[in-house]
């Protein structure tokens, strides 16, 4: 494999056989319009079942409902009576025939009636069967929402993130690294030493720290804490995290943890209990199939229980983690692995930490499509944003996708989700190869690739290292083995750093700070022609035009006649005059963007 992402559709085998699953059976998956209902607004719920799970349409009877519930407890009913809370017959709206399944499949729709702010909404999903039982959509899966009117804080659409692995940042003034016999093993980062080097974060440019988890946990990524109240001593105490928040606070840069709700440690106390004495009450915090030994987990992982956040109390444990940190002085959360909790505990991680912290920031790993990442609206403020990462390494990686093909997935994957959804963007992290190893050390298309991330709406994430040069040894893909751990070496510093691209970078942080077109402005596609890439960034008082030049050759594009020299470029390029026209020149990958003041084009046309 040219590359590899984790997750569960990694491949064009899962692929297929999800859409198959999907369109086979009785789903639902979230799929509501409008997908944040606001206070007072009725929302509308749909349904399909596929060949073998189709309804009888000829009993002139209803064979969908939506029961529904508001009063903080799960609504209860079978075959269209509700037993606790209302039931909202679905209407059929369709007959399909689907290819890929070689049948028939009906659609369904029902609208619920709009609620307060503040209301969390509880329902789920099912269909007669042929023996006059139930069949509930999605294996029975129970849904929520919060109703509320509290879009993303306007400081989550200035953020430019920097994402740093704890273990591998800075082991602290004095300290040298590590060396532990495996790339698994504990180099010595600590939050003391991520304080130090907190100028450094505010000379880069970056404004929000994302941390990777820092609970108690027996790995050196953190995601299996035994913990979620306290700190790995490995890592520092409390008073460490306290100081670190003051001091980036003071300077402007904001701190967001990594949370892990979906499974921790099998060390962790609870599943300790629950292992050693079957009456234990924390038993049901977990899904045993066979106590003690047989029990969900994350991706069959053994050592990582999956926690059971349909109970009460294993639920309240995770929320009041949430809350705790939240009221410590964190500003929100990098959620891991979104897609493993039951969907109806969104609704309650939203209700909690916007009671907490009414402007914090909340964006899940949701390693899925773009129809699985919208289901989150109204859930959590956005997604981190795969899809792009796909798009900008098949474009600027392994040139697989060509400038037609990149307009095209731009044009409709802007439009496709809502406005205050944020997708913070990025080129590699801690589960995949480095950008610059799959470039095989070109820098130049490093630059031309984070010019692109820098220019497009998300808020630009760089994985901490990218930015001086720091790449990896061999693949995270060997033989059948996924080794993340070689994308996670520790820090450069010192003359080990590229400074020029370091530089660079600085640049780029400082270009987004200063231009509100590049953090606020609506896209818009320009003509580019050949390998260029080309569009603009269009806020209420600010354009932004972007061209960059996804080939190794030179590439001319026409532009406006009244340019000059682009305001930024990441290599030779120039503007040539021709008549009552003029051409841009970009040398191969390479960019340039330029800006202009919508109000000066107004008072040009007007003196014209």
């Amino acid at each position: 494999m040219k590359d590899f992402i984790f997750g569960t559709l990694a491949t064009d085998e899962l692929r297929t056989a999800h859409v198959r699953a999907l369109r086979s059976g009785i789903t639902h998956r979230f799929v509501r319009s409008p997908w944040d209902p606001r206070p007072g607004e009725p929302v509308r719920l749909e349904c399909t079942a596929g060949p073998g799970k189709a309804c009888d349409l000829t009993s002139g009877r209803p064979q969908a409902w939506v029961y529904w519930s508001t009063d903080g407890e799960d609504p209860q009913g079978m075959n269209g009576a509700a037993r606790h809370g209302q039931v909202t017959p679905m209407e059929l709206v369709s007959i399909e025939w689907d290819h890929l399944v070689w049948g028939y499949v009906q659609r369904f729709r029902a609208e619920l009636p709009g609620q307060p702010a503040g209301t969390v909404l509880r329902y789920f999903i099912a269909l007669a069967g042929p023996e006059g039982e139930d069949l509930p959509a999605d294996g029975g899966t129970r849904y929520a929402l919060f109703i509320d009117d509290d879009p993303p804080s306007a400081w989550a659409r200035d953020a430019i993130i920097y994402q740093i692995f704890v273990d591998r940042f800075y082991p602290g003034e004095g300290a040298a690294w590590k060396k532990p016999d495996s790339l698994g093993g504990f180099y010595g980062g600590t939050l003391r030493g991520i304080t130090e080097k907190l100028d450094y974060v505010a000379g880069l440019g970056a404004n929000t720290l994302w941390l990777t988890p820092i609970f108690p946990s027996p790995s050196h990524h953190g995601y299996d804490a035994t913990d979620l109240f306290s700190i790995e001593p490995r890592l520092g105490t409390k008073e460490d995290l306290r100081r670190l928040l003051d001091e980036a606070h003071a300077r402007g840069i904001r701190v967001l943890l990594d949370f892990v709700p979906n499974h921790w440690s099998n060390q962790h106390a609870t599943f300790q209990a629950a292992q050693a004495d079957a009456r234990s009450p924390y038993v049901d915090w977990y899904t045993f199939s066979h106590w003690p030994d047989q029990y969900e987990t994350f991706f069959g992982v053994k050592e990582l229980p999956q926690i059971n956040l349909r109970h009460p109390q294993a639920r309240q444990h995770v929320l009041d983690a949430a809350a705790y940190w939240l009221e410590f002085g964190v500003d929100g959360y990098r959620v891991d692995y979104a897609i493993g909790p039951s969907p109806d505990f969104w609704a309650e991680f939203r209700r909690v930490t916007r009671a907490v912290r009414p402007d914090c920031w909340t964006f899940g790993e949701v390693v899925e499509p773009s129809d699985s990442q919208i289901t989150f609206s109204g859930l959590l403020d956005g997604c981190l944003d795969f899809m792009l990462l796909e798009a900008l390494r098949e474009t600027f990686v392994f040139g697989e996708w060509d400038a037609s093909r990149m307009r095209s997935f731009l044009a409709s994957h802007e439009a496709f989700f809502p406005a205050g959804f944020t997708r913070p963007s990025f080129l590699d992290n801690h589960d995949m190869n480095r950008i610059l190893w799959a470039l095989q050390g070109d820098r130049q298309r490093l630059r031309l690739a984070a010019l692109c991330q820098f220019t497009l709406s998300g808020p630009p994430i760089i994985y901490y290292g990218t930015e001086v040069g720091l790449s990896q040894e061999r693949d995270v893909r060997q033989g059948t083995l996924g080794i993340p751990e070689e994308a996670r070496l520790p820090m450069l510093w010192g003359d080990s750093q590229d400074r020029e691209l370091l530089s660079y970078y600085q640049s780029l942080t400082r270009l987004r700070r200063e231009n509100p077109a590049l953090r606020l402005g609506e896209l818009h596609l320009l003509p580019g022609g050949g390998q260029v890439l080309a569009y603009e960034r269009r806020s209420e008082d600010e354009r932004a035009q972007v061209y960059l030049n996804l080939s190794a050759q030179p590439a001319q594009v026409d532009i406006d006649r009244d340019r000059q020299a682009p305001d930024f470029s990441t290599g030779d390029c120039r503007v040539i005059k021709r008549g009552d026209g003029a051409c841009l020149e970009l040398q191969g990958y390479s960019g340039a963007v330029f800006f202009s003041r919508r109000t000066d084009e107004r008072t040009s046309t007007e003196n014209a």
